[in-house]
């Protein structure tokens, strides 16, 4: 059984950082393509990073060059930097794993089968 452990979530101030990681266990396949989703009250669920198999990733306009990525295949561990945090951040956020998926803007649409039981993000103005 697959399970998914997110950590690191909390509450800052605009312009600060947070560093969330998601943790995996079960997870038995060769290969994974790892994303971070976020939900704020209201809206729709959203796409905010993507990594697969050979490090390529994908990031929506919202948080390029604030996001970043990352992983640790040995652990199945992976990562989401986030600098430069706005309010319109504010959201909980979710990891997923899935073995393929596109590292596209179509990434979201991808059928993730596990998830994290989200983490909240809070960004004080």
């Amino acid at each position: 059984q697959v399970q998914l452990v997110e950590s690191g979530g909390g509450s800052v101030q605009a312009g600060g950082s947070l560093r969330l990681s998601c943790a995996a266990s079960g997870y038995g396949y060769r290969y994974s393509c790892m994303a971070w989703f976020r939900q704020a009250p209201g809206k729709e669920r959203e796409g905010v990073a993507v990594i697969d198999n050979d490090d390529n990733t994908y990031y929506p306009d919202s948080v390029k060059g604030r996001f970043t990525i990352s992983k640790d295949n040995a652990e199945m561990k992976w990562y989401l930097q986030m600098d430069s945090l706005k309010p319109e951040d504010t959201a909980i956020y979710y990891c997923a794993v899935e073995s393929v998926c596109w590292v596209t803007d179509a990434f979201p649409r991808n059928d993730f089968r596990y998830w994290g039981q989200g983490t909240q993000v809070t960004v004080s103005s």
